[in-house]
C-alpha cells in the first residue's frame, strides 16, 4: 500500500498548466502575424527592399493623381 504514494507525488509535477484564454488567443495571433509575414517574404532576399519600393511606387502614382487635371485636360472641339 505504501507503493501508490510516491507516484502520486510526482505526478503533480507531470501536469501541465493552460494558459487563461486572453494569454492563449496573444500566442495565437501573434503566431499567425509571423506565419502571415514569412509567407509574405517567401523567396525575396531583401523583404525591406521591397517594401521601400512598393511605398515609393504607390507615392508616386499617388503624385502623379494630384497633379494630373481633372476634366479640362482632353481634347478641345471647335464648332465653326
Amino acid at each position: 500500500m505504501g507503493m501508490c504514494l510516491p507516484c502520486l507525488g510526482g505526478a503533480a509535477d507531470d501536469v501541465i498548466v493552460t494558459p487563461d484564454p486572453d494569454a492563449k488567443r496573444r500566442q495565437l495571433a501573434e503566431a499567425a502575424e509571423k506565419r502571415q509575414k514569412e509567407t509574405t517574404h517567401r523567396g525575396i532576399k531583401n523583404p525591406e527592399a521591397v517594401e521601400r519600393k512598393k511605398k515609393k511606387q504607390e507615392e508616386m502614382e499617388k503624385q502623379a493623381m494630384m497633379t494630373t487635371p481633372t476634366g479640362g485636360g482632353g481634347l478641345r472641339w471647335q464648332m465653326g
